[in-house]
């Protein structure tokens, strides 16, 4: 029998990290930051609570869909995970300003899905309900 203690050994790959898209809308967020002193942003930023809780202490207000809808005349980041067409609709009617850090993978697959629901195609769309990019798809097909 082999007594030798159990070793464990843990290698980070190179490329981990945020994606490009979240690193784009972290950047977008902290310039503003410091311009501004504060910005709203719609749902956390990313799925980081620590990276979340930085970006609040420089003045970042996360906000949900019902403090969207009675917010007037403000600056508001939308995150890297895309919004349905509700969202631009909203923002027009109460003058809000929209940084969109939607990330090009999320809105070309946004595009895509759009199109097979103006054909009529049938999409099956596997995602945890209520989840931003699950939301911003599904307004893509009127429901």
């Amino acid at each position: 029998m082999n007594s030798s203690p159990l070793q464990l050994r843990i290698e980070l790959d190179a490329g981990s990290g945020f994606c490009f898209g979240v690193v784009y809308a972290i950047e977008l967020a902290e310039e503003l930051l410091a311009e501004r002193g504060y910005l709203y942003c719609l749902g956390d930023i990313v799925h980081n609570d620590e990276e979340v809780r930085r970006l609040q202490r420089q003045g970042l207000r996360i906000i949900d869909y019902e403090q969207l809808a009675v917010l007037r005349n403000e600056t508001v980041l939308l995150r890297a995970h895309g919004e349905p067409p509700s969202t631009y609709q909203l923002a027009l009617a109460n003058n809000l300003t929209l940084l969109d850090a939607s990330c090009p993978v999320v809105l070309k697959l946004q595009h895509r899905i759009k199109a097979s629901a103006d054909r009529g195609e049938t999409i099956v769309l596997f995602g945890q309900p209520g989840h931003a990019e699950v939301r911003g798809l599904l307004g893509q097909t009127s429901g």
